[in-house]
């Protein structure tokens, strides 16, 4: 049986949690957010996506109440929040840093908010202990936060957080403070608890791998904008700008100008060698308009003769060697001096390279292997 696919954005009868309405933010002369329209919706994991200072935290901060927008109108579930303040907002914030508190244990930690909004009793004790079965943490309840690992504190914060049943729980770099291997395994219970609870999830965060994890929807940012919002997969497969397609994983970027050939077909002239190479792209380019090639490195081939009946062929010498264990990427000197990364995956152990260092090699891909963007 098959299930149905999660696309609420995908159907117009759909009504967001979320909306920002052209929302500015100005702090001074300084604009962190710059006319900024977006939908979320009930029961997402989406994932805001930028380097320091694009306008992701001001944006998690303007909905958890603690900025307003200069101008514009933010809707939970239709109705405008700015007039309420934090903890009148059905929305609860998690902290990078946790914010637990030392003196108290788990249990209490996790019950704090249920306390200052007067539920005591059973009901308090079935929904703490609801919490920390949710997180695994039922044999850590008495402990003090001292007394936990890192990623353990970092699930009692997360229980707080949801023991209120918040329609809307923002996380602020929650992983950041955890070490790579824990970091990924987190990334996975966070899904989980995501999924189990219902509740929506937006998380900021400047890590693409732990976007494009996570995440049903990412929203890349630059400079108080959002450039795109896709699935991790078309986000990746299909940016809408050069800034996405750099910002997003490893991309190899070849600049030339383009020559309609056919239906969608163009040919790129380029700085390397007399041939031009072949692309297809379903956005228009006018003759000789000028153009850039995102093309990722692991669907360029790599080989030792000229490949046959390859649309596209360049021959080069590798520079550098990048060993990662699953793949090995290769940086390919081109004759005109570009560098063009190939990735291969080392499915087999085995004791040498096929390819090393100053090996002259031919690197190939098909015409529909990147994505054609103009200037």
């Amino acid at each position: 049986m098959n299930q149905a696919v999660f696309e609420p954005w995908s159907d117009p009868t759909q009504k967001p949690l979320i909306r920002f309405k052209s929302v500015t933010k100005q702090f001074g002369s300084f604009t962190a957010i710059d006319d900024l329209t977006l939908d979320i919706f009930e029961k997402e994991f989406f994932a805001l996506l930028g380097p320091s200072g694009c306008g992701k935290t001001t944006m998690m901060r303007m909905l958890a109440g603690f900025e307003t927008p200069t101008s514009g109108v933010i809707e939970l579930a239709g109705a405008d929040i700015a007039p309420l303040p934090p903890n009148k907002r059905a929305v609860n914030m998690m902290f990078q840093s946790y914010a637990l508190f030392p003196h108290l244990s788990v249990y209490e930690n996790i019950a704090f908010g249920l306390r200052r909004d007067k539920v005591s009793g059973d009901a308090l004790d079935a929904r703490v202990s609801e919490m920390l079965k949710l997180t695994r943490l039922e044999k850590f309840a008495r402990r003090k936060p001292h007394q936990i690992s890192g990623g353990q504190r970092q699930r009692v914060a997360l229980a707080r957080s949801l023991a209120k049943a918040p329609k809307l729980l923002l996380l602020d770099e929650p992983l950041g403070a955890l070490d790579a291997k824990l970091r990924q395994a987190t990334q996975f219970e966070l899904m989980d608890i995501q999924e189990k609870t219902g509740t929506t999830f937006v998380i900021v965060t400047h890590d693409q791998e732990e976007a494009m994890t996570v995440a049903s929807r990412v929203a890349v940012m630059d400079e108080g904008r959002i450039m795109q919002v896709e699935t991790p997969e078309r986000i990746y497969e299909a940016p809408n700008s050069l800034y996405v397609a750099d910002f997003i994983g490893e991309v190899n970027i070849i600049s030339g100008t383009a020559r309609a050939i056919g239906d969608e077909q163009f040919h790129i002239d380029w700085a390397e060698g007399n041939a031009p190479f072949l692309a297809t792209s379903s956005r228009p380019f006018s003759e000789g308009q000028p153009c850039h090639l995102a093309l990722r490195p692991e669907k360029v081939g790599i080989h030792a003769e000229r490949p046959e009946a390859a649309e596209n062929a360049v021959q080069g010498k590798i520079l550098d060697i990048a060993y990662l264990g699953n793949l090995s990427t290769y940086h390919v000197a081109l004759p005109g001096g570009q560098i063009i990364k190939a990735q291969t995956a080392n499915t087999r152990r085995v004791s040498r390279r096929s390819y090393t260092w100053e090996d002259t090699v031919w690197l190939s891909w098909t015409s529909t292997a990147g994505v054609l963007l103009p200037e």
